[in-house]
């Protein structure tokens, strides 16, 4: 459907869930969508960034220069004085910081989307949570889900605790753990380290099985990055596919 390639990249500015009720949500290849969503964000905001600063400076200084002849008797006012009073009017405004927000949030939107990761915007992500309170509607996302605020900006601060507590254990071969309720298979990974871009729902392929990334957590040390994986009956290689071949030996445990 090739109409979902022209408002895919408007749905991705969505949050969570807001995509997940969409009746079309698996029909949106919302990666392509989310990369096209973050470069535009970010090129519209620097294009507004440029038109801002360029109208506000000929306009300021234009202003300045004609309140300062105004006035009775000689002026000394140099074109630097000028320029850097214009200029410390454009950077106090308050559009300047929103276009400023907005490139920073296309950045960081675009970057998420290379991981599969797709950030709604913030606004939009404040209006769901203020709406999810009003209503009382729970969180449905999984453990370890991203979204906007866990991933741009909890996350980033939990990244960073998370490597400060990992660099004071000792690297330990991860312990593995297998279950199965009824028909399904569990594998649990247990590692004292974080894995990098491990962030459900990421397929993870494991000597010849695949499996579907379905929790991520913390637990006591010293293995302290719990993975919940549940098995796929089928996986398709690719680059999105997240290879598990540890070294040291994983060790398997009992319970």
């Amino acid at each position: 459907m090739w109409w979902l390639y022209i408002i895919g990249p408007f749905l991705s500015l969505l949050p969570r869930r807001w995509r997940k009720i969409l009746p079309f949500h698996d029909a949106v290849p919302w990666h392509f969508s989310s990369i096209l969503s973050g470069l535009a964000e970010f090129s519209v905001a620097v294009l507004g960034l440029v038109f801002w600063y360029s109208y506000s400076v000929q306009t300021w200084v234009s202003r300045l220069m004609d309140n300062a002849l105004s006035k009775a008797g000689p002026v000394e006012i140099t074109d630097h004085e000028v320029g850097f009073a214009a200029l410390l009017v454009v950077a106090t405004h308050p559009l300047t910081w929103v276009l400023a927000y907005f490139t920073v949030e296309g950045i960081a939107r675009l970057c998420a989307s290379f991981s599969d990761t797709v950030l709604g915007t913030l606004p939009l992500y404040l209006v769901e949570r203020l709406s999810a309170k009003l209503f009382g509607l729970k969180d449905s996302r999984p453990l370890g889900t991203p979204e906007f605020a866990q991933s741009n900006l909890s996350s980033y601060v939990s990244t960073l605790q998370d490597k400060i507590a990992a660099a004071r254990l000792p690297t330990l071969p991860d312990e593995l753990y297998s279950s199965a309720v009824e028909a399904e298979e569990f594998l649990e990974i247990r590692s004292s380290h974080p894995k990098t871009d491990w962030d459900p729902p990421r397929t993870v392929r494991f000597g010849d099985r695949y499996y579907r990334l379905e929790e991520c957590g913390r637990r006591s040390a010293p293995r302290s990055f719990l993975y919940r994986l549940r098995r796929v009956s089928r996986g398709v290689p690719g680059r999105t596919v997240l290879v598990y071949n540890p070294d040291p030996e994983p060790v398997v445990a009992s319970h």
